[in-house]
This record gives C-alpha cells, sequence and structure tokens, in this order.
C-alpha cells in the first residue's frame, strides 16, 4: 500500500507547505485521512494541486484497488511513505465535513476501549448517506396550447395539479387517471417534466408552547434550562418518582436549546419506548423530532444523517448510535433511563452509551442530563463526589400517589401444583377488573418455559452451539436458543432416550403465564408485550393505543413493558418472580434487581385512582425486597455502595474484562493462560482469572474471561496495552476488550 500510517498524538498541524519552511516547501503536500475499517491510524494520501483541504472533509481516496470514502483528520501524517509514491486523494465529495467535535469524540471512543479509531469512525460515516439527494421526478402544467382538446380526464389531471408540481404516481391518483393519460398529456403539450422541489424533511420544532408545571416543577424546569443558555459543558442528574413529570422538565431544556437555534439529542435506551415519547413530543412542540435506530429504512436513515448533518434536524430521538451523527451545532445532550445496561453495547465497538453521551457534552461544550427514578449507582457516587448536579422531584405530578407495594411470600401463600401465580394474586386481579381497571403481570422471560427436560432420563434440551438451554416457545412449535438464534422443532420424543410424551417444561415464561391467565381471567382482553411479540416502534405504537383505547384488560410483558410507558387506568401490577435477577455473581445483580422492580412498579396508580404492587417471591426478607416495599431506595443504596467500596468495585475502582475466544477449547485455554502468566501487577492492581466464561461457549465458540480491577486513580487502558502487547494472539482465537463491563457472561 503506497500510504504511511499516522501515529502519535491527536494534534491540527499545518495541513499544507509554507512558504517560511523550505523544507515543508519542498516536499508534496500531505494530508492524513482515516478509514473506516479497523486500522490503528489515518493513512497519509498526496494534496492534488489547487486543491484545498481541511480536516472533517469527506473524500474519496484509492485503497489497493479500490475507491474509498474516507474522512481527513487531524493527526499528522507518518514519513515512512517517500512523497512520490503518495496516492492522491481521488475527490472531496459534497457533503458537510465532519465536525471537531466529533472527530475528538471518535479519538476519544478508540482511546477508551481499546479500538482502532478507524473501526470508530465507521459508525459515524454512514456511507451510504454520502451521495446527495436526488431530485423527485414529476409533472407541472404548461401553457394550455391552442386547438387542444381537453377531455374530463384531463381536466381533472390539470385541476389536480394547478401551479404545482407532482410525481406521475401522485398526480394519477389524484385525478384518479391511468399513466397513459399523463404520457398523452405530456405529448399534446398539456404537461412538461420538471422536478418536485424538495421539502425539509423535518420541521422546526415550536419551542414556545407552553405546558402547565407545578411549582417544584418549574423550578427544576427553570435551572435545566439555565444550563442550556449557558452553553458550557455541565451534567446534571434529574432524579424523581415515577410519574413526577421528568419528560415534561427535561423537555424545556429541549426547547430553550431549539429556541438558541441549536442542536438536542434525546438517547432511549429501549427504541420500543418510542411509541408514547414521539406522541408526547409532537403534542409538546407540534411536529415530531427526527428519530434515530436500526429500524429505519435506508432511505429514512440517509435523509436523516444529511439533515443532522446540515443542522435542518432541531432535535434527534434515538438509540445509543445516534452519538456518532454529524451534529454541527450540538447545544443538549439528554439520556433518559440512565440506569438501564441496554445502553451498553456489547458487539464491535463496546462502549457504555451514557458515559459516551457525557464525553460528547464535555467535548461539544454542552450541558448533558441524566433522567431516570432510580439512578446507577455510578451516576449517584458522582453526584456524591460533586461532579454532576443533582436534582430531585419527589412527588407524582397531578395529585397521583405512588403505588402500595407489597411483597407475596409464596412459601405460605403457594400456587397450585404446576402454576405461578399464587391465590392472592389471582383475587386482586379479579378485585381490578370488577372496578372496571386494567392489570399487569410481569414476568422477565420470554418463550413458554425456559427448560425442557425428559421425564425418563434427565435429559435437558440445549444449543448445539453455546452453553445454554433451549427455551420453548410453544406458540412458534419450536425451541430457540437466546443467545445464538439457533432453533429447531419441538421433538415428539427424548432425543437421547427416545422416550416419548415425557418433555416437560421447567419454569415459566410469558407465554406460560399468558396460559394460565387465560384460564383463570377467560374473559379478559389479553395483550402480551416482549421483544419477539413486538419486533419494532410500530407494533409497540399500536400495543399503546390499544391499551390507553381500553381495549386491554390485562397486559403481560417482560422488561420491555417496565419503563416509560403511562397509563391511566392501569392499577394493579403483580409481579410472577420478583426473585428471578438475585440469582448468579452479578456484583449489579441487586441494584439491577431494584431498578427493574422499582420501573415496572411504577407503571401503577398513575391517574387518579391508586395503584398497588404484588411481588411474588420467597425472599421477603431480602434487602431488595425490603427497599421495594418500604420505598427507602436511599438506604439501599448507602447499603450498596458500602458493600462494594472497600473492595474496589465499581463505581469505586475499575474494571475491565478480557473475553478471549476459539474455535477450540485447547486454543481459548493456551491464550488465556499466556495472558494470566503475563497479568500486570502492583499497589491497587489486580487480576482475576483466566475461568471459564460463564457462557463458556457461545456460538460454537469456546470463551475465557479475566478480568482486571484497579484502585479509582489507576487507568486501566495503559495497564491493558502494555498486558495485550507481551502475549502474542495466535490465528483463529481472539481477544476482546471490555472497558467497564456491564454483563459478566
Amino acid at each position: 500500500m503506497e500510504a504511511s500510517i499516522a501515529r502519535g498524538p491527536v494534534t491540527s498541524p499545518p495541513l499544507f507547505a509554507t512558504d517560511g519552511d523550505a523544507n515543508l516547501a519542498s516536499r508534496k503536500r500531505r494530508v492524513p485521512v482515516m478509514l473506516p475499517y479497523p486500522f490503528v491510524g489515518p493513512f497519509d494520501y498526496a494534496v492534488p494541486p489547487g486543491s484545498d483541504l481541511a480536516p472533517g472533509d469527506v473524500v474519496l481516496v484509492p485503497l489497493n484497488r479500490r475507491q474509498e470514502v474516507g474522512v481527513v483528520w487531524d493527526a499528522p501524517g507518518g514519513p515512512s511513505v517517500a512523497d512520490g509514491k503518495l496516492k492522491p486523494v481521488s475527490a472531496r465529495l459534497e457533503v458537510p465535513p465532519m465536525p471537531p467535535a466529533l472527530r475528538k469524540f471518535v479519538d476519544w471512543v478508540a482511546g477508551y476501549t481499546l479500538t482502532p479509531p478507524g473501526g470508530v469512525m465507521a459508525m459515524a460515516l454512514r456511507v451510504n448517506a454520502l451521495t446527495p439527494p436526488q431530485p423527485t421526478p414529476g409533472w407541472r402544467a404548461a401553457p394550455l396550447p391552442e386547438g387542444v382538446r381537453l377531455t374530463p380526464q384531463r381536466r381533472r389531471v390539470l385541476a389536480a395539479l394547478g401551479e404545482r408540481t407532482l410525481p406521475g404516481a401522485e398526480l394519477a391518483r389524484l385525478a384518479d387517471v391511468g399513466g397513459s393519460v399523463i404520457r398523452g398529456m405530456e405529448d399534446a403539450g398539456l404537461l412538461v417534466a420538471a422536478a418536485v422541489p424538495m421539502e425539509a424533511p423535518f420541521a422546526r420544532p415550536n419551542p414556545d408552547h407552553s405546558v402547565s408545571l407545578s411549582a417544584p416543577q418549574q423550578s427544576v424546569a427553570q435551572e435545566l434550562r439555565q444550563a442550556v443558555r449557558d452553553a458550557a459543558f455541565s451534567v446534571t442528574l434529574l432524579d424523581g418518582v415515577t410519574g413526577s413529570g421528568k419528560t415534561e422538565i427535561y423537555l424545556e431544556a429541549v426547547a430553550e436549546c431549539v429556541a438558541a437555534g441549536r442542536q438536542a439529542l434525546i438517547l432511549l435506551p429501549e427504541i420500543a419506548l418510542s411509541a408514547q415519547f414521539l406522541a408526547r413530543f409532537e403534542r409538546r412542540f407540534g411536529v415530531p423530532p427526527a428519530v434515530w435506530h436500526s429500524d429505519l429504512s435506508s432511505r429514512t436513515r440517509r435523509v436523516t444523517w444529511r439533515a443532522v448533518a446540515e443542522g435542518s434536524a432541531a432535535v434527534v430521538v434515538g438509540a445509543r448510535s445516534a452519538l456518532f451523527l454529524p451534529f454541527p451545532d450540538l447545544g443538549l445532550v439528554v439520556v433518559d433511563e440512565e440506569h438501564e445496561t441496554a445502553f451498553k453495547q456489547e458487539d464491535g465497538v463496546v462502549y457504555h452509551a451514557r458515559d459516551m453521551a457525557v464525553v460528547r457534552a464535555r467535548l461539544g461544550g454542552a450541558p448533558a442530563i441524566l433522567v431516570s427514578a432510580t439512578p446507577s449507582l455510578e451516576t449517584l457516587a458522582n453526584v456524591e463526589a460533586g461532579r454532576y448536579r443533582h436534582l430531585r422531584l419527589a412527588a407524582r405530578h397531578g395529585g397521583a400517589t405512588l403505588p402500595a407495594i407489597e411483597a407475596v411470600d409464596l412459601r405460605l401463600h403457594q400456587p397450585p401444583r404446576g402454576k405461578f401465580l399464587s391465590p392472592v394474586l389471582v383475587d386482586a386481579v379479579r378485585d381490578c377488573f370488577a372496578r372496571g381497571e386494567q392489570a399487569m403481570l410481569f414476568l422477565n422471560r420470554r418463550g413458554y418455559a425456559p427448560l425442557t427436560l425428559c421425564r425418563a432420563c434427565g435429559h435437558r434440551l440445549a444449543c448445539p452451539n453455546c452453553t445454554a438451554w433451549l427455551v420453548e416457545h410453544r406458540a412458534r412449535r419450536e425451541l430457540t436458543c437466546h443467545h445464538c438464534g439457533h432453533t429447531e422443532p419441538t421433538p415428539p420424543a427424548c432425543p437421547v432416550c427416545k422416550a416419548e410424551n415425557t418433555l416437560a417444561p421447567i419454569g415459566p415464561g410469558v407465554e406460560r403465564i399468558t396460559e394460565e391467565a387465560a384460564e383463570l381471567f377467560p374473559a379478559a382482553r389479553r395483550l402480551v408485550m416482549a421483544s419477539d411479540t413486538m419486533p419494532g416502534p410500530h407494533a409497540a405504537a399500536e400495543a399503546a393505543r390499544a391499551i390507553e383505547a381500553r381495549e386491554v384488560d390485562l397486559l403481560i410483558g417482560t422488561q420491555i413493558v417496565a419503563k416509560g410507558w403511562h397509563f391511566p387506568h392501569l392499577t394493579l401490577v403483580g409481579v410472577v418472580d420478583a426473585d428471578l435477577g438475585l440469582a448468579g455473581g452479578d456484583l449489579r445483580a441487586s441494584e439491577r434487581t431494584v431498578q427493574l422492580l422499582h420501573q415496572v412498579a411504577g407503571r401503577a396508580g398513575r391517574a387518579e385512582a391508586p395503584g398497588r404492587v404484588l411481588l411474588q417471591t420467597f425472599s421477603p426478607a431480602h434487602p431488595v425486597m425490603e427497599a421495594l416495599v418500604s420505598g427507602d431506595l436511599a438506604e439501599f443504596y448507602a447499603r450498596e455502595a458500602d458493600a462494594r467500596r472497600p473492595g474496589n468495585w465499581p463505581p469505586f475502582g475499575r474494571l475491565a474484562a478480557l473475553i478471549v475466544s476459539a474455535d477450540t477449547a485447547d486454543a481459548a485455554d493456551k491464550c488465556a493462560h499466556a495472558l494470566g502468566r503475563e497479568a500486570p501487577g502492583g499497589e491497587g492492581v489486580l487480576v482475576l482469572g483466566p475461568t471459564p466464561a460463564p457462557l463458556a461457549i457461545l456460538r460454537g465458540r469456546h470463551r475465557r474471561r479475566l478480568l482486571l480491577k484497579t484502585r479509582r486513580d489507576i487507568a486501566v487502558q495503559p495497564l491493558l496495552h502494555e498486558w495485550l502487547r507481551k502475549v502474542a494472539v495466535p490465528r483463529g482465537t481472539r481477544v476482546d476488550v471490555d472497558v467497564d463491563p456491564v454483563s459478566f457472561l
């Protein structure tokens, strides 16, 4: 390759030779170009004579025998390739340049996560959005020629067209004619071809629409508005009980940002949450925001990307990848439900969108607002350290009260054999229906049963590619691995002992709870909300509409129903298995369980009618259950922090995981043990492992884990760089780095 790799610190050197530097003047002008591939840095290319390139310009350059899109970067080029051998930049593309703050963000994420910067930049450079939008061909009326006969069809076409230019298909539909009529009118000189005027894809939100806020809400909203007016980096935790109006309050900050002519980004953890949120946004601002997530069509993504880059998309609501959109003037970043683990990207570039959102705001000199009714311990530690400001709403809006939460001891109130709903919960659901109100049954487990067991020989049906049980999905008559996606038909007999009618489902999923609910409440109108029953935002929007219209009596769902929804007539929440998240060795298990169950409890009683929450548990004395029943989450968080602080566990220390994977167990073990022998040490540094991962086989690859733990004041990146430098990773073996891991599978 006739290019040199750029190394060294990120600076902004002069791009071209100057008259005052004879050495530079004798050299060919060169620019570093970052390509969207996992290279360790940009490559140098020659600047064609007469060209004027600057950092951020999107260019086309040769790479081997291909033409590739890249971005002129800020790092200086390396001297390893002679000037005469440099390949020239082929062209500069007509697309807005990548803003400086985004280029700095790419470099920062790459350095923090130990990812090649080109791999990070690929998330910011949507190549399919680089082609300028093409005008839509259409028709406009020509001056009426003399002697031309106007049939009724032709008159309808001209009437539909008026002074406008319309696409042919739309014109034919409006005039109720066929395409042959329009082509005939062209031949007769009645119509001429013309480009349909291109309209802005996103109307500007109206920031002046008034909303009714209580005095406490107004006080908090004013502080957030001031943070936006200050136009400087800050981080605020907006902490309020469920139903306290946090969304309306941070939308006031968004309104301030829009009024200032700047752009705002709102991150949501689950794009299914956007259904009700988008409707609320449109009521507040008169127009919908731009939306960014993986379910969008290629054309919509292309239009949205360019609108953001050109500054015409004032507000973007998106998933974590929206952080990498090219905002030229980002004035506010909001992270809603900041505690959610869905903000962690586990594949490809491994990063936490909440933490990176704070970095994005800092690099752009903008305020960040983190929003949650159950803040993460990491965020609370930053509040305690004085790095984040804390604004709190202690009461629900509009006179609504928090629901009463009760623990149902399953040792005393056992469900019937083979069933999972206790008599206490069943009676509560019936009473709820008798009052004409809605109820919810919550179980954070998809499918019919998490395990299928042969009662004759004890065989458990497992995934052939993963160390995981196959989950029965009875409605589809298949068994599925929720880790790799492997599916197979439910067998009529045990595959080991061949006994028929011996396969038994063990434990419940939402399908099994739905089956039990149908037997108990046959007249109730039921709706299941889970990721495999609601594949996208449109399905979620229709589900929300049906619930709000009271076309549903009983809602049954997984964690997708736990947050963000507002159903005024839902007054009862029954948690089928409140102990589910407490098993395993995850250091955050208790924290996550409190957050999830508090959020799902918050769906009850959000309007005039009071709410009630029943937690079915075998451990009513567990600190998590006691915290939920008492409502004293502050005491729970204090105890959780006290338990982690002595051992330097997050947020009072740092973690980084190395995940070794290979096609064979022997290859994975050899590489993992080699890493173990070279593990860093010293005061405040500890390496745990290597050990088989809980998912020891995933998608056919054998996995081993090592965990680096340090004090809070010790950066893990230099240790990781030096550690990985000492160990040669064999071909076919892979070592993935996860800084600040959330999952330990």
